[in-house]
């Protein structure tokens, strides 16, 4: 038992130091590397691995940076940036001659956010216009600062400078024909608008004239679209025929002095007037005001009104059928709701008369029981001479100040309500 014992003692000795050998042979004897081989036995080097760079210290690159992705404007930080003033004297409001500064509003649609964009201009947004004065310190009756008046008549008188002769007036009307000229700005739904300046003045810097084409709304009242454009642009009106105007820019006029004219980066809601129409018409009982309504709808239509078309001679046309007519429908299929509400509140002040309904997309006036007409032979004008041009300038600011008084009572709505 102890020989067997040792026998296998030795046994597992040996192997184990024969193990140990082989180990170390192997570990002493091991390949080398393929590349080494090839160089040796070949004088091959191989190629350079395409996951190692050929080249460790690179040339600094020719090439141009790229620029910095574009953002837009109301984008950037205004941080440390002045904002923009305009010395113009005369409040900013998105349409001039389809707003009064005499009608204040009962609410608003939204927030107070400038239209101007955040930051850009030095005036208060009042959710109306952007006085050209503290609004603070304005008269509580919405009357205008005299001293802005002032300000634009002197303005005015300045750049239009001497007065045009008849024979430099017609040729300046000649040179804005169709036929010469195909440079024109079309006056639309909205009126004179606020960045619409910023086009009439771009058009003077290559004529001295520019024609204007009237169409829509703005057409019932163009003595107000003459006056205001003349006042807010300081150039002189020289020629009107139906919705065509000619608007001359002045002798002392120069392109690299124009006032600076901010743009609106948007439009505006319209603020919230009260309602045009009432429940019941007053003097009547709520029977026959329905009964009223009805009679309206009913009666022929004394005219149908074309979409963009020209209603300059719609006031004396109501004038006149009120002479005959007690009721009175005007047909405006076609036309958007907020179009002939605007044309029937410049009815019921110029006629004047009052308003029945709105309904079926018909304009139906009443002229009222104690109705008086208006005194003869006012026609409308469908060509205006401006011979006397002392006498346009002299009366320039009392026909500004009538204008007002006019359309002091305007007030032009957006909603849905009558």
């Amino acid at each position: 038992m102890f020989i067997v014992t040792r026998f296998s003692r030795q046994i597992r000795q040996s192997h184990s130091a024969a193990v140990t050998l082989s180990t170390r042979r192997l570990s002493s004897s091991a390949p080398p590397s393929p590349s080494s081989r090839l160089l040796d036995h070949y004088s091959f080097k191989s190629p350079v691995s395409p996951f190692q760079n050929p080249n460790p210290n690179p040339e600094p690159s020719t090439k141009k940076k790229q620029k910095p992705p574009y953002r837009p404007p109301s984008s950037l930080d205004r941080t440390g940036k002045k904002p923009l003033r305009s010395d113009l004297p005369f409040d900013f409001r998105y349409s001039y001659t389809e707003s009064s500064p005499a009608v204040r509003p009962i609410g608003l649609r939204e927030p107070k956010y400038s239209p101007f964009g955040p930051g850009l201009l030095d005036r208060e947004w009042t959710g109306v216009c952007a006085p050209a004065v503290d609004p603070k310190v304005r008269s509580v009756d919405g009357k205008e600062d005299p001293k802005l008046e002032e300000k634009r008549r002197r303005m005015r008188e300045k750049t239009l400078g001497e007065p045009l002769t008849a024979a430099e007036r017609k040729i300046l009307v000649e040179k804005c024909q169709r036929h010469r000229t195909k440079r024109q700005i079309n006056l639309g739904r909205d009126g004179l608008t606020h960045n619409m300046l910023n086009d009439i003045h771009n058009h003077w810097k290559h004529a001295e004239a520019v024609r204007i084409k009237c169409m829509g709304v703005p057409t019932v009242d163009m003595k107000n679209v003459c006056t205001q454009l003349e006042d807010k642009t300081s150039g002189k009106v020289i020629h009107r025929q139906g919705g065509l105007l000619v608007l001359y820019r002045g002798r002392n006029y120069h392109p690299k002095k124009r006032p600076v004219i901010p743009l609106m980066l948007w439009r505006p809601h319209e603020p919230i007037y009260p309602r045009l129409i009432k429940t019941v018409i007053d003097g009547l009982s709520i029977e026959e005001t329905k009964e009223m309504r009805k009679r309206g709808l009913a009666v022929p239509a004394l005219t149908k009104l074309a979409k963009n078309g020209y209603y300059g001679s719609l006031v004396p046309m109501v004038r006149d059928a009120f002479l005959t007519d007690e009721l009175i429908r005007i047909d405006c299929q076609g036309l958007e709701r907020r179009d002939y509400k605007k044309i029937g509140c410049k009815l019921r002040d110029f006629v004047p008369c009052i308003l029945v309904t709105f309904e079926k997309e018909q304009i139906v006036v009443w002229r009222g029981k104690d109705y008086k007409p208006t005194e003869a032979g006012q026609f409308p004008i469908e060509r205006e001479s401006f011979d006397n041009w002392d006498s346009d300038m002299v009366d320039g600011g009392e026909q500004h100040k009538r204008s007002d008084d006019s359309c002091s009572q305007l007030a032009f709505y957006s909603g849905d309500e009558e």
